[in-house]
């Protein structure tokens, strides 16, 4: 017998256990389902314990750099090992925090995938495809997250061409990778195993790397990480990859040249899709394209009543803090409360290779193109004394203005940690703040946040720490 529920949630990533957390505590009697972990890919493969390994290059290169700050290291080295074991327990841990949630929410769990039978019917399906459960809800809500893309002619076979999975647990480092991809996953994925020893080459469609990122960012981090030893292709695609004894041989295509870059794994990092396969989505008569599945965005229900979709399967941005974010707006509208929408041009993007990267809002070249006039304020952080006396004085702080109104359209870093800082643009830009409010609001001294400022006050002629 069915088991009935009012709001079942399939996934439980960052979109699907905020949700289903949101709806019990609107008093929903709520289930979710899981096939693999709870917390899904961001918490067990994804954003946390991505995070933890970068963590351990960044204090890896601290040490590295010791002597630069009058401290004298002797005789240290990387132990890959141990930065995936560091890493495995970090997401093993926020893991167990999801499994407390939903029991302090009294959330059903069912392990398995949930199936579509009919668009009030679901069965919860084993490994081998067959039902475990079946269960009936007033409300299904789809979060079943993404999958990495693949390339036609370089297809992830786990050995030669790995993912972003099997990048954070290989069971030895290489001494030799290509990333094919240039976005978040393949700069931050280059970052960690460049400071750690490995050889590493990025291969990128677009002319500069991170191709969504305001371009001066882009050409910023390219600069850095020809520093750091990197061999940066940009406007370069791979047109081969074979085996080669125990590696593999690399076939790049820059313009009309090629060569070939011998390299003991491929990481292929070119974005992502949603996970529609094998749920019953053409049963029910869902609509979906190219893997992100049709909703309202004011309420997230797709063309069949009852059934919503949110995060990543939902279409991007592929972000967690969007998922969470319409995860709870969905739940919020099926109570019957009426939740501000989503602003979708002022979600935050966040890179956490070092520099970090973060932004929001439009991209100079994007205002341009909508016909604003713009005013463009940027402030290196080389001429900020808390990032000089961190030792970290790469990059700046780029904010865009319209010149008419004042409105703040965007605003975009590169440096150290400035994924803590880009709050406050958000914030603002939220709020309608204009440039002086920004200018006359005190920022604290010494701070790196100070240099969002001294952007707009570079914006409105206004600055004093640049001599022009």
């Amino acid at each position: 017998m069915a088991k009935e529920f009012d709001v079942c949630v399939i996934g439980s990533g960052p979109g699907g256990y905020v949700a289903a957390i949101r709806a019990s505590q609107l008093g929903f009697n709520t289930a979710i389902i899981e096939k693999r972990h709870l917390g899904g890919v961001c918490l067990n493969i994804g954003c946390i314990p991505t995070k933890a390994l970068l963590r351990s290059a960044e204090v890896y290169e601290s040490i590295e750099h010791a002597d630069d700050y009058g401290v004298n290291v002797e005789g240290f080295s990387a132990d890959f090992g141990g930065m995936v074991d560091r890493s495995r327990n970090v997401a093993n841990k926020m893991s167990k925090g999801v499994q407390f949630l939903m029991k302090a929410n009294k959330i059903k769990v069912f392990e398995g995938k949930g199936v579509f039978e009919s668009k009030d019917l679901l069965n919860v399906v084993d490994e081998d495809g067959e039902t475990q459960e079946e269960i009936k809800a007033d409300s299904f809500i789809i979060a079943t997250g993404a999958h990495p893309r693949e390339l036609p002619n370089i297809p992830i076979d786990g050995e030669m061409v790995i993912d972003s999975e099997k990048a954070m647990q290989l069971e030895e480092q290489p001494d030799k990778m290509v990333v094919i991809g240039a976005g978040a996953i393949g700069v931050e994925f280059a970052y960690f195993y460049n400071t750690i020893g490995t050889d590493v080459t990025i291969v990128e469609l677009q002319d500069s790397l991170v191709p969504v990122e305001d371009k001066d960012v882009g050409k910023e981090l390219g600069k850095i990480y020809k520093k750091k030893g990197m061999d940066v292709r940009t406007g370069s695609t791979v047109e081969n990859v074979e085996k080669d004894g125990d590696g593999v041989k690399v076939t790049i295509k820059s313009g009309d040249d090629e060569e070939v870059v011998e390299a003991d794994v491929v990481l292929s990092a070119v974005g992502v899709s949603g996970n529609v396969e094998g749920i019953g989505l053409d049963k029910i008569g869902v609509n979906y394209d190219r893997g992100a599945i049709e909703v309202d965005k004011e309420t997230y229900q797709t063309n069949v009543d009852g059934i919503y979709a949110i995060g990543d399967v939902a279409g991007g941005p592929w972000l967690a803090h969007k998922a969470s974010h319409e995860g709870i707006v969905c739940v919020e509208k099926l109570a019957g409360e009426d939740p501000l929408p989503i602003n979708y041009n002022n979600i935050p993007g966040c890179t956490y290779c070092e520099p970090q990267i973060a932004s929001v809002g439009y991209t100079e070249e994007q205002a341009k193109e909508e016909g604003y006039d713009v005013k463009v304020g940027k402030f290196p952080f080389s001429a900020s004394g808390k990032a000089t006396g961190l030792g970290h004085e790469e990059g700046f702080v780029k904010v865009v203005f319209d010149d008419k109104y004042g409105e703040w359209l965007g605003c975009h870093m590169i440096g150290s940690h400035v994924t803590e800082l880009i709050a406050e643009a958000v914030v603002a830009r939220d709020l309608e703040t204009t440039g002086h409010e920004i200018i006359s609001a005190v920022h604290p001294h010494p701070t790196m946040s100070e240099a969002v400022m001294e952007a707009v006050a570079e914006a409105y002629g206004e600055g004093v720490h640049l001599g022009s």
